[in-house]
């Protein structure tokens, strides 16, 4: 039977280009289409990536919800059932009149496994889950996203330590997107084409070995 997955994620999920604002990477280079091509015809990946989107936190200057843990509830009923849940957020937590902390980040990543689990599945167990630390802020010529931008740079370097930690508590697997990724010196968050479809590719053989595809 054809796997279902969720891919749960910001800007980078949806496929925001870091040089033209306003313009979307092409459907074939976003990373949940690069990741569905990986699994071989045996699973669809339903992309959720919204810009802005946090893990837990209200940002109420941003004309839509991005509280990751009020809309992802609608999401599994809309969705389900579904096999796993991939979750790449957290840059957006590193924003200073938002969070500004990887701990709380990691904690809010936490409360959206939680989320997942306790979801009342209607015929299906709780699909599996992939914790996603997001490639690291960089130095950019561009004008600072935020006040504190050295600050986002520093604390996302710490987001793969703390989501490892919680993935490992949780039972999640887990990878380091920062490791096949790197953000765009052009506003320093985003990626490029080759960049976004990297985390795609390196997800599939994780994805594979956990749904035994």
């Amino acid at each position: 039977m054809m796997k279902t997955i969720l891919a749960f994620g910001d800007s980078l999920t949806f496929g925001t280009d870091p040089v033209v604002q306003g313009r979307r990477h092409a459907y074939e280079d976003r990373w949940p289409t690069r990741l569905e091509a990986g699994l071989g015809g045996k699973a669809r990946v339903i992309a959720e990536g919204l810009g802005g989107r946090t893990t837990v936190f209200d940002d109420f200057a941003s004309p839509s919800d991005r509280n990751g843990a009020r809309v992802l509830p609608t999401l599994l009923a809309s969705h389900e059932p579904l096999d796993a849940v991939v979750v790449m957020l957290g840059t957006n937590d590193m924003k200073s009149h938002i969070c500004g902390s990887a701990f709380s980040a990691a904690r809010g990543m936490r409360r959206l496994v939680e989320i997942v689990r306790t979801f009342p599945w209607a015929a299906t167990p709780a699909p599996q889950v992939v914790l996603v630390s997001p490639p690291h802020c960089i130095e950019t010529a561009a004008p600072a996203l935020d006040p504190n931008f050295g600050q986002m740079i520093a604390e996302s370097r710490q987001l793969a330590t703390h989501y490892q930690r919680v993935a490992e508590e949780t039972g999640c697997r887990f990878f380091d997107a920062a490791t096949v990724s790197k953000a765009s010196p052009a506003d320093g968050v985003h990626l490029d084409a080759p960049n976004t479809r990297a985390i795609g590719d390196a997800l599939a053989p994780i994805v594979k070995d956990m749904l035994g595809l």
